[in-house]
């Protein structure tokens, strides 16, 4: 598979008003580095305040990044949405966690999905309502939805309105921040199996931002862990889940709920971490997570680690696995 979208060290820091400090920074995002692969879904996981959304509003253009660099088909777009070229933005679409505030309740569901068509220049002539009709087929919606508004429509519906929309100008990548999480668990299953379907037939890679690892066996080709705006371990995802080596990721597989035996003997050991995230604006000195790191020693407070490959497209940051 060809590589779509490059990142490295990337790094989003935000200044924080009114402190007393000056030049205190949030560090959203501190020096990362992914690839996505034409067709492939990286998974980007993290608790919350991990810096993953922050990841995927810069990643999108909606916020310029401080450092590092973004490389989209191999031009530079690291500069936010302002800076990036028409057939740029027609190109990397995004469906965001909460359909009900990114859909405008003033505008009916035919006028939602003909204006990226109409910024984009892509209305055939003779043929929009066909092609509408075509962008609701693609997301099970009938064609007697066009003429509702956002208000009429079920939480699902909502974010199945967000999808045709994403699509509706053809691109290569789409983020999905959260796609399922405020919606009940009857239509999540319904959702993720329409990402995958439309994924299929269009060759669609996906950035998909969630906090919710049991999401990742089945819908990610690679999934990485995110914490205080650090990757910690990026893996295939069979063997993340077959052999998670960081200890937070550890912590995070061993606290997945389950339902039978079978899946709990594929669980790795319980790693108890004590504690919260601490805040961005002040992150540990050395390794982020020895704060809460049931294996620390003196160094894990001095310097951070480094990203090492373990095994093939396997990586992590932890001196204890370095030190192996």
């Amino acid at each position: 598979m060809d590589g779509i979208l490059e990142v490295r060290g990337l790094k989003k820091h935000f200044p924080v008003t009114g402190a007393e400090q000056k030049n205190l920074m949030v560090k959203a995002i501190d020096g990362i580095d992914f690839e996505i692969r034409s067709g492939e879904t990286l998974g980007l996981v993290g608790e919350s305040g991990s810096g993953k959304s922050t990841t995927a509003f810069t990643v999108i253009g909606l916020y310029a990044a401080t450092a590092g660099e973004i490389r989209f088909k191999g031009r530079d777009i690291g500069g936010g949405v302002k800076k990036r070229p028409l057939e740029i933005k027609r190109d990397i679409q995004m469906v965001f966690q909460d359909p009900g505030t990114s859909l405008n309740p003033q505008r009916s569901v035919e006028q939602i999905l003909s204006l990226p068509l109409s910024i984009h220049r892509m209305i055939r002539r003779g043929g929009k309502r066909e092609q509408l009709v075509e962008l609701l087929d693609a997301v099970e919606l009938p064609e007697e939805y066009l003429y509702k508004y956002p208000a009429s429509l079920g939480g699902g519906e909502k974010q199945m309105l967000a999808i045709a929309r994403a699509i509706a100008t053809n691109p290569s990548m789409i983020v999905l921040d959260e796609p399922t999480s405020s919606l009940d668990v009857s239509v999540q299953a319904k959702i993720i199996n329409m990402l995958l379907r439309i994924q299929r037939q269009k060759n669609l890679s996906y950035l998909f931002i969630t906090h919710d690892l049991s999401l990742m066996r089945n819908m990610a080709t690679r999934v990485a862990i995110m914490y205080l705006g650090k990757i910690a371990e990026i893996a295939p995802a069979d063997v993340f889940f077959q052999k998670p080596l960081h200890p937070y990721t550890q912590m995070l597989l061993s606290a997945i709920p389950v339902v039978s035996a079978e899946e709990e003997a594929l669980k790795p050991k319980s790693v108890h971490s004590q504690g919260e995230i601490p805040s961005p604006v002040n992150v540990p000195a050395g390794c982020s997570f020895n704060t809460r790191c049931p294996f620390t020693e003196e160094r894990c407070f001095k310097e951070d680690p480094l990203m090492i490959e373990t095994e093939p497209e396997h990586f992590i940051r932890c001196h204890r696995i370095n030190k192996e």
